[in-house]
């Protein structure tokens, strides 16, 4: 149970991951019409019939959006690299915890180390970066219903920003996971080291 807990943790971590790089990266975060031509904007460029220019002004709501979904894709990321170093070192992860952390503790600290702190420390990084890329697009979501849908008339979110959404609620889950999966390490009875049976 516990390998299907935190390798459930460790997939939503992944595709959560791969969403945020795609969402961030991708120019179809709104779609709308211009002058008659169908146009889309990302958060880096805006395309005009199939031409993409850089976004010439720099407003501060696209700033904050960009630093909060690049810091999301960091978080992201450094929670699934140590999601993925868990599954090497499953014999010491009932001494020091998930995600590799016997390098933590071997290196760094002597005796052990609390499980709950690892496990809470490590378990926030998916739903900490849920939380930056909420913050993201709820700044994007403010800023482009009170601005540019009274700009222009025929306009709508497009995938890109949908899958931001899809993203946010993966990494959500991908914390639950591994929240669950802690609560499954605690739960068990330790391994009896007695040789007689």
């Amino acid at each position: 149970m516990l390998y299907t807990l935190a390798g459930g943790g460790t997939l939503c971590g992944v595709a959560a991951l791969v969403l945020l790089i795609v969402s961030t990266a991708t120019d179809f975060w709104m779609q709308y019409r211009y002058s008659g031509s169908s146009a889309n904007q990302g958060l880096w460029r805006f395309c005009i019939n199939h031409k993409c220019h850089a976004h010439t002004i720099s407003v501060a709501f696209w700033d904050a959006t960009r630093a909060f979904m690049l810091l999301a894709v960091l978080s992201c990321f450094a929670g699934v690299v140590l999601g993925l170093s868990n599954a090497h070192n499953y014999q010491f992860q009932k001494h020091v915890g998930l995600y590799g952390c016997y390098f933590l503790e071997s290196y760094l600290l002597t005796g052990y180390i609390d499980l709950f702190f690892i496990y809470f420390f490590i378990s926030s990084h998916p739903p900490f970066s849920g939380f930056l890329a909420l913050l993201a697009l709820a700044i994007y979501t403010g800023v482009t219903v009170t601005f540019f849908g009274k700009r222009f008339v025929d306009w709508r979110f497009s995938w890109s920003y949908i899958i931001g959404w899809v993203a946010i609620i993966l990494a959500f889950a991908a914390g639950v996971f591994q929240l669950c999966a802690y609560q499954q390490t605690t739960a068990e009875p330790a391994p009896s080291n007695n040789p007689d049976s």
